[in-house]
Formats: structure tokens, C-alpha cells, sequence
């Protein structure tokens, strides 16, 4: 049996399909929205938020609670190596990082 499989984007805004839509992430109050939007609903996002992003400030990114550690997840790696060696952990300079030292780092952040 064939099957085909067809992958439909949708604005969330307009509910009209469109192979232009793409994701979008707002943080409000701490709390992260995701919405799917056509380059002329993003335009409307924009120009609504516009007058509150001309007088706000860029805020320091808040602490992300810790999230597990996958293969490949290479991000923050220089710095857990860094810390853990530091902290005088083994840890090799190249490869995976041991899970117990980035748990450590994780802890300690």
C-alpha cells in the first residue's frame, strides 16, 4: 500500500494555509507563546508590539530550569569543560561530556 503524507501550514491568525508560514516565539510575563504566521501576519505582530518594544529595554535573560542533556546537545559545552576543571573534575578536553559533571554543572547553575 502507498501512502503519501501532506504537511498543511497554517497562519494561526488567519487559519489560511500558506507555505510562507513559519514559527514564532513571544515571552510575556515569563511565560513563551509559539505561534505559526504568514510573513503578512507577522507584519501585524510587529506593528502592534511596535510602540511597546521602541520604549522597552532588552531584559536579562531569566535562569531556564535545568533540562536533560542530550547526545550532540553541544551547547554550553566549552563552559561546562571549563567549570568542571575549575572545579577540578576529570573531564576530557574533546567528546561527550560525563553526565555526572554536566549534572554538577546543572546543580550549580
Amino acid at each position: 500500500m502507498a501512502q503519501k503524507i501532506v504537511t498543511i501550514y497554517t497562519d494561526d491568525l488567519t487559519g489560511e494555509e500558506s507555505h510562507e508560514a513559519s514559527a514564532h516565539t513571544l515571552v510575556l510575563d515569563g511565560v513563551a507563546y509559539e505561534i505559526d504566521l504568514a510573513p503578512e501576519s507577522y507584519d501585524k505582530l510587529l506593528e502592534a508590539v511596535a510602540p511597546f518594544i521602541s520604549v522597552g529595554r532588552r531584559a536579562k535573560r531569566r535562569a531556564k530550569p535545568a533540562k536533560p542533556h542530550t547526545a550532540g546537545d553541544s551547547n554550553d559545552t566549552a563552559e561546562i569543560r571549563a567549570w568542571a576543571k575549575e572545579k577540578g573534575l576529570t573531564v576530557n578536553d574533546r567528546g561527550r561530556v560525563p553526565k555526572k559533571v554536566r549534572e554538577a554543572y546543572d546543580a550549580a547553575h
